[in-house]
């Protein structure tokens, strides 16, 4: 899943970052501020009070305008392009599922819970056949019920690459192995439904024929990409601009990049839906360009959360910390931050040559760049983020990141240079986003680490609109030299294939749009992927899990930052407000309320 925000130099990131882990150390001891961190006097629920818990539920009444503020908007707002995780978070406004996240705090939250379907899947034939019923009363917004057809053909577009490219393909992978499909657009059929492996013997009953098993295909249900679509109202590479609901909002303007607002859809019904309460009768985004304005609206009270999720920016954080942190809440986010090697880069062939590297960097140094220990997250030892079923957090250390190396080896990291026939270093890039300044500043204190040990790290900053073109073109990456790349990655569902089949298995390597950056390619982290869909039950899974992350450690793949970690706004006035581990610990939009509707 990927996430939307470099301070100027180094040395001023370092102590900004040192400024606010030192108010971050002050909020959770309770000092300081106005209010000691556990309380507010304009009524703010308290310091990482929605943190896995929710504050205020008994006080989110009805109506009233929910506002968001956003330094990005979203991908796509079609829900089979979104890919951004706040976009799979705000959907859920205008569209239904078959199955969604649970709407609780924490892990509870990444569990599955029945949605437009009256039950969790009958599952039979040995795990390959999922079937569900609809529930009774459930609507599009001009009144028409929702049928299984619709479900059917808002999943089939996902095989429509060249016309809705940019959003999850999971479904289409598990359904359609052999790629025999060509998508509704080119569909021959009259009804445009012709794809085999989904079946709808009446209106009420969708039934899904995989042909070969896998354990996590539920979860692919319950991402965005699998909401309904009617067929009448499908606009093409349009429908992002105006999508026709099947939740309890409906779109009334958008203008990109500006604002969006959702009104209600008068004709969904409460009873025909478990997970939603629907209680504001507005919900407004509006977007800015500079990350300090948007906190400024919110430490003013003129909006009640950022739907980035992606954590305030040092400016804001360090007024709101010391002003105004009962409103604030530090959830670690799901998101694992690193370096990657591609292997089409000399001398990143040579596992030496990348273990230098992890063991030459300073690891106090980089979670610092990244915010310290509270804002940016625990040092990272491994890639399985701790959302994720068969993760071991920071138990798991295998080149003593989190211990002896923490502040960079130098002698172990030039045994290893001396081992891949560089003894006196080389000089390779570092290709880093331009429009994420932590990101920079991880850079340049990795740089700074290298320098150490004879690695001469050139830092390129490229532009972060367009990456999927820049370093997901392996050809592009090889030409540039780009040995070192600076990525970060969350779970689309909470499983090993959820967050690592993109970026691990060999049969994701691709020419354009690539995510497997470093072009893994090894046969037995391919058979841990194959007998991990194939294996139903949890602990089996998990031990799967364990393992395929043990593997990619051991091909010294990649060197981890952080565990990240955020500091997030929620104004005085939100109500029924927590963390979910479903989206990768941003706040679940979908249930919040307002103390004060008139406010």
């Amino acid at each position: 899943m990927t996430t939307q925000r470099t301070s100027g130099r180094r040395k001023q990131a370092l102590a900004a970052a040192a400024a606010v882990a030192a108010l971050l150390t002050t909020a959770a001891c309770g000092g300081g501020g106005d209010d000691g961190g556990n309380g507010s006097k304009d009524g703010a629920a308290g310091f990482d009070a929605a943190n896995n818990k929710v504050a205020q539920a008994s006080l989110a009444k009805k109506g009233g305008t929910l506002k968001f503020g956003a330094a990005q908007d979203a991908d796509s707002w079609d829900t089979t392009r979104g890919y951004y995780g706040m976009m799979w978070n705000f959907a859920r406004y205008y569209s239904r599922q078959l199955v969604t996240n649970k709407p609780e705090p924490g892990k509870a939250g990444a569990e599955l819970t029945p949605d437009l379907a009256t039950d969790l899947a009958k599952v039979t034939d040995d795990g390959k056949t999922y079937t569900y019923t609809l529930r009774d009363g459930v609507t599009w917004e001009d009144g028409k019920p929702i049928t299984s057809k619709d479900v059917k053909y808002g999943i089939e577009r996902v095989w429509a690459q060249d016309v809705l490219s940019g959003g999850p393909t999971y479904l289409k992978d598990v359904l359609d192995p052999k790629g025999e499909y060509k998508g509704p657009y080119k569909d021959t059929s009259a009804d445009k439904l012709g794809l085999k492996a989904i079946e709808t013997p009446d209106d009420k009953t969708i039934v899904f024929k995989l042909p070969k098993a896998n354990s996590d295909f539920e979860e692919m249900l319950g991402l965005i990409s699998a909401s309904p679509v009617r067929q009448d109202k499908d606009t093409k590479a349009q429908y992002q601009l105006k999508p026709f609901s099947s939740g309890p909002y409906k779109f009334q303007s958008y203008q990109p990049g500006k604002e969006l607002t959702l009104v209600r859809n008068d004709q969904w019904k409460q009873a025909s839906d478990p997970v939603r309460k629907a209680n504001p009768d507005k919900i407004t985004i509006q977007f800015f360009s500079d990350a300090n304005q948007l906190d400024q609206r919110l430490l003013n009270g003129d909006l009640d959360l950022d739907l980035n999720q992606t954590g305030m920016s040092p400016q804001g954080r360090t007024t709101a910390l010391k002003q105004h942190k009962a409103n604030l809440d530090n959830p670690v986010s799901g998101y694992v931050r690193y370096a990657v090697f591609p292997q089409s880069v000399k001398p990143f062939d040579n596992i030496e040559c990348r273990k230098a590297v992890i063991l030459g960097a300073d690891h106090v140094s980089l979670q610092t760049a990244r915010g310290g220990p509270v804002a940016g997250g625990d040092i990272g030892t491994n890639m399985l983020p701790p959302s994720v079923p068969g993760a071991e957090g920071q138990k798991y250390d295998p080149y003593e990141l989190n211990g002896a190396n923490k502040s960079g080896n130098e002698a172990k990291a030039k045994e290893a240079l001396k081992a891949c026939g560089q003894p006196n270093g080389f000089k390779t890039t570092i290709a880093v986003r331009n429009n994420k300044p932590v990101e920079v500043a991880t850079a340049q204190s990795l740089q700074a680490s290298l320098k150490k040990i004879g690695i001469t790290a050139e830092i390129d900053q490229y532009d972060g609109s367009q990456t999927s073109g820049i370093i997901g073109s392996p050809s592009n990456v090889k030409t540039k030299g780009y040995g070192i790349i600076i990525m970060g990655w969350g779970p689309d569902f909470p499983s090993v294939q959820g967050f690592g089949l993109p970026l691990w298995n060999s049969k994701y390597i691709q020419q354009s749009g690539n995510n497997n950056y470093a072009l893994i390619n090894d046969k037995t982290i391919d058979g841990l992927f194959d007998q991990y869909v194939n294996t139903l039950d949890d602990a089996g899974k998990e031990k799967i899990s364990t393992e395929i992350n043990h593997k990619v450690m051991e091909g010294a793949y990649y060197l981890p930052f952080v565990f990240e970690k955020f500091i997030n706004w929620r104004s005085s006035n939100l109500a029924n407000v927590y963390t979910t581990d479903g989206y990768s610990g941003q706040y679940d939009f979908v249930n919040l309320g307002l103390k004060n509707p008139q406010k």
